[in-house]
């Protein structure tokens, strides 16, 4: 793979897709995707960081954080597994203890290892006996609980502990957690440090200058402000529209080319889009349709994913959606890295903050409710239920003051406050 120029993150993708196409077969359009998904490539554990080490054991093999719930073992699991042998071949038992791990995401997962480590790290400080792990008794569970209290946030805690019991679950081991545990992880609660400093929005100031910036008869740049819109419009999550990893396309969870997107016009003269996305956080594999109305200035949406579909014309049907055409005649999917890349370097030239991709969700949310648009709509546009949706608000409520503009003044805000006062009042939360 020729090595990145380091001046432009759109050379840096650039880069990187050369050596993606090249590995389908570079100037062929039309090749298909390759046959593996993420979830079935091998994945290489990275080394083990100084503060992630834990004690060399036969139970614990080195893997990534995603597979330790189904890698990790203790004395009680082997020997249920064993007793399960005698009714079970072991291809069926395999199949049981992965099935029952998906029922939770990969980057859940990776969560729930997170924890499974400092579980681990834990038990070997306090010298468990590996007998002792699993079951895990109360105490311990309280214990290790009561070690992280005041060091990590409640919702890190929460899922640290679903993780266990999750663990627990797929290797036929009760969970002994009950009211001390609980009573535990209340007081952890209290104890949480100091939250970090909100994370910023994207805003229409943002968006314009992604319009203004970037190179729109590039097909990369073509594809990242068909993504931005479409993601800050539409109110959803990146990893919903686009991949991780230039090899990670998964057509269970990612929109391809091949989606159907309605183009319509409504009697007052305005146009729409609608397609619908095959997998999203809240509703998982129901999926969810976003619609994208066309506005009057630079960054309409609709104009923007057109114009996108147009520039990529020659990228196969079942290549991720926002798959981009290369130079070198082939195509490469979007990535997280390479999109937020791109648009990190239009920020910075125009003297912006630096973003992240949930950004876009909270951004667009707030742009359309101060736009006036329906606190119900909003929440439909981004597959919130109601109480989701308020729950939202309160973040939405902490960033304001960063709209506040030429455009949106005391009152638009307030109007927005009121309207959000009738939500609540509408759904009784």
């Amino acid at each position: 793979m020729p090595r990145a120029p380091k001046d432009t993150a759109r050379a840096r993708a650039s880069a990187r897709a050369r050596g993606v196409a090249d590995d389908r077969g570079t100037g062929n359009r039309s090749q298909n995707l390759p046959s593996r998904t993420r979830d079935s490539r091998i994945k290489k554990p990275r080394k083990a960081r100084p503060e992630n080490t834990i004690s060399a054991s036969r139970f614990r093999p080195h893997v990534p954080a995603e597979d330790r719930l189904l890698s990790w073992t203790t004395p009680f699991a082997i020997e249920a597994q064993s007793k399960l042998s005698s009714l079970l071949p072991e291809t069926a038992i395999t199949k049981l203890f992965s099935t029952v791990l998906e029922s939770v995401e990969p980057e859940t997962r990776k969560n729930y290892g997170a924890g499974l480590l400092r579980f681990t790290q834990f038990c070997d400080h306090a010298k468990i006996p590996e007998e002792d792990r699993m079951p895990a008794g109360e105490p311990l569970l309280a214990a290790f609980v009561a070690s992280w209290a005041g060091k990590v946030a409640r919702t890190t805690i929460d899922n640290w502990v679903a993780g266990l019991a999750l663990w627990h679950t797929s290797k036929g081991a009760p969970w002994n957690g009950d009211r001390v545990l609980k009573a535990t992880c209340k007081a952890a609660s209290k104890l949480e440090p100091a939250k970090s400093p909100k994370r910023p929005p994207v805003t229409l100031e943002h968006m314009l200058a992604l319009r203004a910036g970037l190179d729109l008869t590039d097909a990369f740049d073509a594809a990242v402000y068909g993504l931005a819109c479409t993601a800050f419009w539409g109110c959803r999550r990146l990893g919903e529209l686009l991949l991780d990893s230039a090899k990670g396309f998964d057509p269970r969870k990612h929109v391809s080319r091949s989606v159907a997107i309605s183009f319509r016009k409504i009697p007052d003269g305005g146009e729409f889009a609608c397609l619908h996305i095959p997998w999203s956080k809240t509703t998982g594999a129901a999926g969810a349709t976003i619609t994208l109305t066309r506005l009057d200035r630079a960054c309409d949406p609709v104009t923007a994913l057109r114009h996108h579909l147009r520039a990529n014309a020659a990228v196969p049907n079942r290549a991720p959606l926002f798959a981009f055409e290369t130079a070198t005649g082939g195509w490469s999917p979007m990535t997280r890295t390479w999109f937020l890349d791109r648009c990190n370097d239009v920020w910075a030239a125009a003297g912006l903050d630096r973003m992240q991709g949930h950004c876009f969700r909270i951004g667009g949310a707030t742009e359309l409710l101060l736009r006036g648009t329906h606190p119900d709509i909003v929440a439909t546009q981004g597959g919130w239920k109601s109480r989701a949706f308020l729950e939202y608000w309160r973040k939405i409520e902490s960033i304001l003051p960063l709209f506040m503009s030429r455009t949106f003044d005391k009152s638009r805000v307030q109007m927005v406050e009121r309207s959000m006062k009738g939500f609540k009042k509408k759904y009784s939360l």
